[in-house]
């Protein structure tokens, strides 16, 4: 059972290696800093390299190891690229103890019928094959870990399907099938475990350009989430393997 009130110690990643993407901004930030605080060392990935600088710069002030910087554009990184990543991991670290799958775009709030179809397929891309392939090809730095966990960032879309969501919900979708069926496909590897995170309402870009009447004091700030990802980033989490988990 992960618990939905969640405070991590200030050792709790102490000595792992945390890869985050969209760690520029919103979630991904949030949980770059927090993850810091209590010890990881933090691969900060995303497209964006003025934000990651900045996340950069907050966490050298806060954390207790230097972070690292990741620049990779999911909507157009090519196998080279995946590949040089996975190799700089392997030689700067030796090992990856967990990935965050944090990185997605909203696409259009349209119907299917008036879908722009390069839209839907680059949101598809970026929020489905990307993570994917990221993950696929991180497996091999993933096993040299003791513990190692992979956590996809899931929404409530998937259970609870509404029109004019498009390529958004679509995606998040199936990215709860890739969560299941990896998951199980790695059940003989005690060392690598696969769950997905709905983190619910968060003070991020992404929900003002949903839902942009609502309030913004009335959200939760993406930090308020962050102790259910730091529990399955953790050894605490161990046995914990192939779930949909709601952090609110």
């Amino acid at each position: 059972m992960v618990p939905k009130q969640f405070t991590p110690s200030a050792d709790l990643l102490d000595g792992r290696h945390i890869l985050i993407t969209g760690a520029g901004s919103g979630l991904g930030r949030a949980l770059a800093v927090e993850c810091a605080r209590a010890g990881a060392t933090v691969i900060l990935s995303g497209r964006n390299s003025r934000k990651l600088d900045l996340v950069y710069d907050e966490i050298a002030a806060v954390g207790k190891q230097q972070p690292a910087i990741a620049v990779l554009d999911l909507a157009t990184a090519t196998a080279v690229d995946y590949d040089n990543l996975a190799k700089t991991i392997g030689e700067e670290f030796g090992k990856l103890d967990g990935v965050v799958h944090a990185a997605a775009l909203l696409g259009d709030r349209t119907p299917l019928e008036q879908y722009d179809v390069p839209t839907w397929c680059k949101v598809l891309h970026v929020n489905l094959t990307a993570p994917f392939i990221l993950t696929q090809i991180l497996l091999p730095n993933l096993r040299k870990s003791a513990d190692a966990s992979v956590v996809f960032v899931s929404s409530g879309v998937v259970h609870n399907q509404r029109p004019f969501w498009g390529a958004y919900a679509v995606s998040k979708s199936g990215l709860e099938s890739v969560r299941s069926m990896l998951s199980q496909e790695l059940e003989g590897e005690p060392n690598i475990r696969v769950n997905s995170v709905d983190p619910g309402r968060m003070r991020t870009a992404m929900r003002a350009a949903a839902y942009p009447a609502e309030d913004p004091n009335t959200v939760p700030a993406p930090a308020v989430v962050s102790g259910t990802f730091l529990y399955l980033l953790s050894v605490q989490s161990r046995g914990i393997y192939g779930q949909y988990i709601e952090a609110q």
